[in-house]
Protein backbone atom coordinates (compact mmCIF):
# COMPACT_ATOMS: atom_id res chain seq x y z
CA UNK A 1 0.00 0.00 0.00
CA UNK A 2 1.33 3.28 -0.89
CA UNK A 3 1.65 6.02 2.55
CA UNK A 4 1.58 9.45 1.79
CA UNK A 5 3.83 10.25 4.31
CA UNK A 6 6.31 7.14 3.92
CA UNK A 7 6.45 7.07 -0.48
CA UNK A 8 4.68 10.04 -1.74
CA UNK A 9 6.27 13.13 0.19
CA UNK A 10 9.82 11.83 0.13
CA UNK A 11 9.71 11.59 -3.71
CA UNK A 12 8.33 14.99 -4.06
CA UNK A 13 11.27 16.42 -1.63
CA UNK A 14 13.80 14.61 -3.55
CA UNK A 15 12.35 16.40 -6.64
CA UNK A 16 12.09 19.73 -6.06
CA UNK A 17 15.21 19.80 -4.26
CA UNK A 18 17.08 18.26 -7.11
CA UNK A 19 14.91 20.46 -9.72
CA UNK A 20 16.02 23.93 -7.95
CA UNK A 21 19.59 22.78 -6.09
CA UNK A 22 20.16 21.97 -9.68
CA UNK A 23 19.13 25.66 -10.71
CA UNK A 24 20.70 27.51 -8.01
CA UNK A 25 23.91 25.47 -8.90
CA UNK A 26 23.73 26.43 -12.59
CA UNK A 27 22.87 29.91 -11.79
CA UNK A 28 25.39 30.24 -9.37
CA UNK A 29 28.48 29.17 -11.93
CA UNK A 30 26.98 31.04 -14.87
CA UNK A 31 27.85 34.66 -13.26
CA UNK A 32 30.50 36.37 -13.67
CA UNK A 33 33.66 35.07 -12.85
CA UNK A 34 34.51 37.88 -10.46
CA UNK A 35 31.49 36.22 -8.35
CA UNK A 36 33.09 32.98 -8.50
CA UNK A 37 34.82 33.74 -4.70
CA UNK A 38 31.53 34.29 -3.00
CA UNK A 39 30.13 31.66 -4.46
CA UNK A 40 32.59 29.23 -3.05
CA UNK A 41 32.87 30.73 0.18
CA UNK A 42 29.14 30.27 0.55
CA UNK A 43 29.37 26.92 -1.15
CA UNK A 44 31.86 25.86 1.52
CA UNK A 45 29.45 27.42 4.45
CA UNK A 46 26.96 24.97 2.89
CA UNK A 47 29.03 22.09 2.83
CA UNK A 48 30.41 22.29 6.19
CA UNK A 49 27.08 22.64 7.49
CA UNK A 50 25.81 19.76 5.48
CA UNK A 51 28.31 18.17 7.07
CA UNK A 52 27.74 18.41 10.70
CA UNK A 53 23.65 17.83 9.75
CA UNK A 54 25.34 14.13 8.62
CA UNK A 55 27.14 13.74 11.64
CA UNK A 56 24.40 14.72 14.33
CA UNK A 57 21.51 13.06 12.59
CA UNK A 58 23.41 9.58 12.10
CA UNK A 59 23.24 8.79 15.95
CA UNK A 60 19.19 9.05 15.48
CA UNK A 61 16.49 6.70 13.45
CA UNK A 62 13.89 9.19 13.42
CA UNK A 63 11.65 10.10 10.37
CA UNK A 64 13.19 13.86 10.73
CA UNK A 65 17.09 12.86 11.27
CA UNK A 66 16.64 10.63 7.88
CA UNK A 67 15.59 13.71 6.03
CA UNK A 68 18.56 15.81 7.58
CA UNK A 69 21.14 13.26 6.50
CA UNK A 70 19.65 13.25 2.98
CA UNK A 71 19.53 17.00 3.11
CA UNK A 72 23.05 17.00 4.32
CA UNK A 73 23.95 14.59 1.78
CA UNK A 74 23.37 16.92 -0.82
CA UNK A 75 24.52 20.48 0.44
CA UNK A 76 28.24 18.26 0.81
CA UNK A 77 27.15 17.25 -2.67
CA UNK A 78 26.47 20.56 -3.49
CA UNK A 79 29.80 22.60 -2.71
CA UNK A 80 31.50 19.95 -4.85
CA UNK A 81 29.63 20.91 -7.75
CA UNK A 82 30.03 24.56 -6.86
CA UNK A 83 33.97 23.77 -6.59
CA UNK A 84 33.95 22.07 -9.66
CA UNK A 85 31.58 24.11 -12.02
CA UNK A 86 33.59 27.38 -11.32
CA UNK A 87 36.72 25.63 -12.15
CA UNK A 88 38.23 26.17 -8.51
CA UNK A 89 38.54 22.05 -8.74
CA UNK A 90 38.70 20.02 -11.91
CA UNK A 91 42.23 19.38 -12.98
CA UNK A 92 45.44 19.67 -14.18
CA UNK A 93 44.07 20.29 -18.04
CA UNK A 94 41.96 23.24 -19.11
CA UNK A 95 42.30 22.72 -22.79
CA UNK A 96 40.84 21.39 -25.48
CA UNK A 97 41.81 17.64 -26.09
CA UNK A 98 44.30 16.35 -28.83
CA UNK A 99 41.96 14.76 -31.91
CA UNK A 100 45.30 12.47 -32.67
CA UNK A 101 44.91 10.38 -29.51
CA UNK A 102 43.42 7.38 -29.11
CA UNK A 103 42.51 4.44 -26.77
CA UNK A 104 44.35 4.88 -23.06
CA UNK A 105 46.19 7.80 -24.23
CA UNK A 106 43.14 10.05 -24.76
CA UNK A 107 41.40 8.03 -21.61
CA UNK A 108 44.43 9.78 -19.80
CA UNK A 109 43.92 13.24 -21.13
CA UNK A 110 40.47 13.40 -20.50
CA UNK A 111 41.24 12.20 -17.01
CA UNK A 112 43.10 14.88 -16.19
CA UNK A 113 40.50 17.30 -16.55
CA UNK A 114 38.41 15.82 -13.86
CA UNK A 115 40.86 14.15 -11.60
CA UNK A 116 41.05 16.80 -8.57
CA UNK A 117 37.39 16.84 -8.86
CA UNK A 118 36.79 12.91 -8.72
CA UNK A 119 39.88 12.77 -6.16
CA UNK A 120 37.79 15.14 -3.77
CA UNK A 121 34.86 13.09 -4.36
CA UNK A 122 36.23 9.50 -3.46
CA UNK A 123 37.62 11.12 -0.49
CA UNK A 124 34.76 12.67 0.52
CA UNK A 125 32.48 9.37 0.06
CA UNK A 126 35.34 7.33 1.88
CA UNK A 127 35.31 9.49 4.49
CA UNK A 128 31.24 9.71 5.35
CA UNK A 129 31.62 6.03 4.94
CA UNK A 130 34.12 5.80 7.83
CA UNK A 131 32.18 8.04 9.91
CA UNK A 132 28.76 6.44 9.54
CA UNK A 133 30.80 2.87 9.70
CA UNK A 134 28.69 1.82 12.83
CA UNK A 135 25.95 4.58 13.24
CA UNK A 136 22.70 3.67 12.92
CA UNK A 137 21.78 6.32 10.49
CA UNK A 138 24.12 5.64 7.46
CA UNK A 139 21.37 8.08 4.90
CA UNK A 140 23.88 10.49 4.74
CA UNK A 141 27.21 8.45 3.58
CA UNK A 142 24.47 6.22 1.21
CA UNK A 143 23.16 9.45 -0.83
CA UNK A 144 26.59 11.12 -1.32
CA UNK A 145 27.87 7.64 -2.83
CA UNK A 146 24.65 6.83 -4.97
CA UNK A 147 25.32 10.82 -6.19
CA UNK A 148 29.04 9.57 -6.54
CA UNK A 149 28.42 6.51 -8.83
CA UNK A 150 25.57 7.99 -10.99
CA UNK A 151 28.29 11.14 -11.70
CA UNK A 152 30.91 8.77 -12.65
CA UNK A 153 28.66 6.96 -14.75
CA UNK A 154 27.27 9.69 -16.30
CA UNK A 155 31.29 11.04 -17.42
CA UNK A 156 32.14 7.79 -18.50
CA UNK A 157 29.18 7.36 -20.85
CA UNK A 158 29.89 10.86 -22.05
CA UNK A 159 33.47 9.92 -22.71
CA UNK A 160 32.53 6.67 -25.02
CA UNK A 161 29.97 8.41 -26.83
CA UNK A 162 26.17 8.99 -26.07
CA UNK A 163 23.39 9.97 -28.60
CA UNK A 164 23.12 13.75 -26.71
CA UNK A 165 25.51 15.44 -25.31
CA UNK A 166 23.58 18.94 -24.84
CA UNK A 167 24.81 20.92 -21.89
CA UNK A 168 23.80 24.49 -22.28
CA UNK A 169 24.01 24.75 -18.19
CA UNK A 170 27.53 23.53 -18.79
CA UNK A 171 29.43 27.16 -17.77
CA UNK A 172 31.50 28.91 -20.88
CA UNK A 173 34.71 28.84 -19.11
CA UNK A 174 33.94 25.14 -18.86
CA UNK A 175 33.35 24.12 -22.47
CA UNK A 176 36.63 22.70 -23.60
CA UNK A 177 35.52 19.62 -21.23
CA UNK A 178 33.02 18.96 -24.63
CA UNK A 179 36.04 18.44 -27.12
CA UNK A 180 36.66 15.16 -24.70
CA UNK A 181 33.44 13.84 -25.58
CA UNK A 182 33.21 10.41 -27.91
CA UNK A 183 31.10 10.78 -30.83
CA UNK A 184 27.22 10.79 -30.99
CA UNK A 185 26.38 7.15 -30.69
CA UNK A 186 23.92 4.89 -28.63
CA UNK A 187 26.23 2.06 -27.05
CA UNK A 188 25.84 -1.29 -24.48
CA UNK A 189 27.36 0.93 -21.81
CA UNK A 190 24.62 3.34 -21.80
CA UNK A 191 22.09 0.63 -21.81
CA UNK A 192 23.32 -1.53 -19.44
CA UNK A 193 24.31 1.85 -17.13
CA UNK A 194 20.29 3.13 -17.36
CA UNK A 195 19.28 -0.92 -16.76
CA UNK A 196 21.91 -1.10 -13.56
CA UNK A 197 20.63 2.45 -11.75
CA UNK A 198 16.88 1.30 -12.62
CA UNK A 199 17.69 -2.24 -10.81
CA UNK A 200 19.13 -0.11 -7.97
CA UNK A 201 15.57 2.12 -8.19
CA UNK A 202 13.54 -0.76 -7.68
CA UNK A 203 15.33 -2.86 -4.78
CA UNK A 204 15.27 0.55 -2.55
CA UNK A 205 11.46 0.81 -3.98
CA UNK A 206 11.02 -2.92 -3.01
CA UNK A 207 12.33 -2.01 0.16
CA UNK A 208 10.21 1.21 1.14
CA UNK A 209 6.73 -1.08 0.34
CA UNK A 210 8.26 -3.64 2.72
CA UNK A 211 8.91 -1.46 5.67
CA UNK A 212 6.31 -0.47 8.16
CA UNK A 213 3.96 2.19 7.09
CA UNK A 214 5.35 5.85 8.35
CA UNK A 215 8.84 4.46 9.89
CA UNK A 216 12.14 5.89 9.04
CA UNK A 217 13.24 2.99 7.17
CA UNK A 218 10.19 3.65 4.77
CA UNK A 219 11.02 7.34 4.23
CA UNK A 220 14.87 6.62 3.81
CA UNK A 221 14.34 3.80 1.00
CA UNK A 222 11.71 6.13 -0.51
CA UNK A 223 14.66 9.40 -0.76
CA UNK A 224 16.90 7.07 -2.21
CA UNK A 225 14.44 5.12 -4.56
CA UNK A 226 13.42 8.88 -5.81
CA UNK A 227 17.51 9.51 -6.33
CA UNK A 228 18.11 6.71 -8.04
CA UNK A 229 15.27 6.89 -10.17
CA UNK A 230 16.05 10.39 -11.12
CA UNK A 231 19.94 9.03 -12.23
CA UNK A 232 18.28 6.76 -14.81
CA UNK A 233 15.82 9.73 -16.06
CA UNK A 234 18.95 11.66 -16.21
CA UNK A 235 20.74 8.85 -17.94
CA UNK A 236 17.62 8.09 -20.63
CA UNK A 237 17.57 11.98 -21.49
CA UNK A 238 21.65 11.06 -22.72
CA UNK A 239 20.00 9.06 -25.31
CA UNK A 240 17.28 11.14 -25.87
CA UNK A 241 16.82 14.98 -27.72
CA UNK A 242 16.78 16.44 -24.45
CA UNK A 243 17.99 19.96 -23.60
CA UNK A 244 18.96 20.67 -19.88
CA UNK A 245 18.18 24.62 -20.97
CA UNK A 246 14.51 23.47 -21.31
CA UNK A 247 14.07 22.49 -17.81
CA UNK A 248 16.58 25.14 -16.46
CA UNK A 249 16.79 28.03 -18.79
CA UNK A 250 15.21 29.90 -15.80
CA UNK A 251 18.57 29.71 -13.56
CA UNK A 252 20.48 30.64 -17.11
CA UNK A 253 18.38 34.36 -18.00
CA UNK A 254 21.23 36.13 -19.50
CA UNK A 255 22.56 33.32 -21.50
CA UNK A 256 19.04 32.92 -22.85
CA UNK A 257 18.41 35.82 -23.89
CA UNK A 258 21.79 36.34 -25.74
CA UNK A 259 20.74 33.39 -27.69
CA UNK A 260 17.46 34.46 -28.93
CA UNK A 261 18.83 38.23 -29.98
CA UNK A 262 21.76 36.15 -32.31
CA UNK A 263 19.13 33.77 -33.19
CA UNK A 264 21.01 30.79 -31.40
CA UNK A 265 25.01 31.99 -32.71
CA UNK A 266 26.23 30.89 -29.54
CA UNK A 267 24.50 27.31 -29.44
CA UNK A 268 26.15 26.77 -33.31
CA UNK A 269 29.62 27.60 -31.52
CA UNK A 270 29.38 25.36 -29.11
CA UNK A 271 28.13 22.89 -31.32
CA UNK A 272 31.41 23.56 -33.52
CA UNK A 273 33.43 22.72 -29.78
CA UNK A 274 30.89 19.37 -29.87
CA UNK A 275 31.70 18.68 -32.99
CA UNK A 276 35.29 18.93 -32.36
CA UNK A 277 35.25 16.57 -29.72
CA UNK A 278 32.79 13.97 -31.23
CA UNK A 279 35.06 13.31 -34.02
CA UNK A 280 37.88 11.56 -31.04
CA UNK A 281 37.49 7.72 -31.47
CA UNK A 282 37.93 5.25 -28.70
Amino acid sequence: MVSWSGHIVPFAVTLLIWFFATGLIAWADNRDRATFTTSLVVAGGVGIAGLIAILISSQSTSTLSVYLAFVGALMVWGWHEVGFLTGAVAGPRREVSDPTLRGFDRFAQASATVIYHEIALALTALTLISLSWNASNQIGATVFVLLFVMRLSTKLNMFVGVPNTSLEILPPHLHYLKTYFGRNRMTVMLALSTLAIAAIAIWFASLAMAAPVGSAAMIGASLLFALCLLGAIEHVFLALPFRDGALWGWALPKRMAAQAKVGGAPSNTQNSIQAEGSTHGL
